[in-house]
């Protein structure tokens, strides 16, 4: 039986092929919808390819310049983000709106930190305020370059199975993301994603205003706790965050009409046609 939501992924990606951007050897798929209006960075988390965006991307192309990425197989933090900056010199953007999805999240608010001219508005998404502590929890307490891939990976595909058998109508989601984590993401990908996390430093000060600042997060998310959840908060202070009621740590993909709604709303952007419009599925 085919899977729509892996159809559709499928049918973006054809459509909008990675590009490369090199920087230190360091090399970064970019899908970038082009055009001279405002633009939007989007950075996924451990799971995501830059396509892992395609409902947002589809949504919101008519209205912005989207640039989503997926990350190299090298680098620490600091590389990332400075090659993040790099990215946008190369393609013209001065300023743009940044959204990150948990470890992109983490990157998000960092960019804004430490390159707050860079980011006209901040999306911190299912993220964590803090990595004190994570170096303790699975799989970050693995040699993240020794340990067996298959035992990564397998860490992964089980929690996912769980996610899916307590939730069964997110069987396709779950489906996604299993192949992500199988194999979509290569292995060097995959160990370089973990490994930034964890050897992350602590996030600078966000010099935003209030109103250029957004949290994004849900009640059922199981990968970040209510205290991270609060943690985001309380340091960003934001001029507004949305919950949703579920969603789970992918709510981009699980609530992908109401995401791409409450990203166009929070930059000013004409609304969405009503396919896309809110649902009862959030909580402000």
């Amino acid at each position: 039986m085919t899977n729509p939501l892996i159809a559709a992924r499928d049918a973006f990606a054809r459509r909008h092929p990675e590009q490369s951007f090199a920087r230190d050897g360091r090399v970064w798929g970019v899908i970038d919808t082009a055009g001279d209006g405002p633009a939007l960075l989007m950075i996924p988390g451990t799971l995501g390819r830059a396509d892992i965006f395609f409902a947002q991307i589809e949504g919101l192309a008519p209205r912005l310049r989207v640039i989503a990425v997926s990350h190299p197989a090298s680098g620490r933090l600091a590389d990332w983000i400075a090659d993040l900056v790099a990215l946008l010199d190369a393609r013209g953007v001065v300023e743009a709106a940044v959204l990150g999805s948990s470890l992109g999240g983490y990157m998000a608010q960092a960019m804004a930190g430490w390159h707050p001219g860079r980011v006209r508005h901040l999306f911190a998404a299912n993220t964590l305020p803090t990595v004190q502590g994570l170096a303790a929890r699975p799989p970050y307490s693995s040699d993240l370059q020794t340990a067996p891939i298959e035992a990564l990976r397998a860490g992964f595909g089980g929690g996912l199975t769980a996610w899916g058998a307590a939730h069964p109508d997110q069987a396709d989601l779950v489906a996604l993301l299993l192949a992500e984590v199988g194999g979509r993401i290569p292995e060097p990908e995959l160990r370089a994603r973990l490994a930034v996390l964890k050897g992350a430093p602590e996030l600078p000060p966000c010099p935003l205003p209030p109103e250029r600042i957004t949290v994004i997060d849900a009640a059922d998310d199981p990968l970040i706790s209510p205290d991270w959840r609060a943690g985001v908060r309380a340091r960003l202070g934001p001029g507004a965050a949305f919950r949703f009621l579920s969603g789970g740590h992918f709510p981009y993909l699980a609530r992908a009409g109401l995401y791409t709604a409450l990203i166009a709303a929070r930059l000013g952007l004409e609304p969405l046609p009503a396919a896309w419009g809110p649902g009862p599925e959030h909580a402000a």
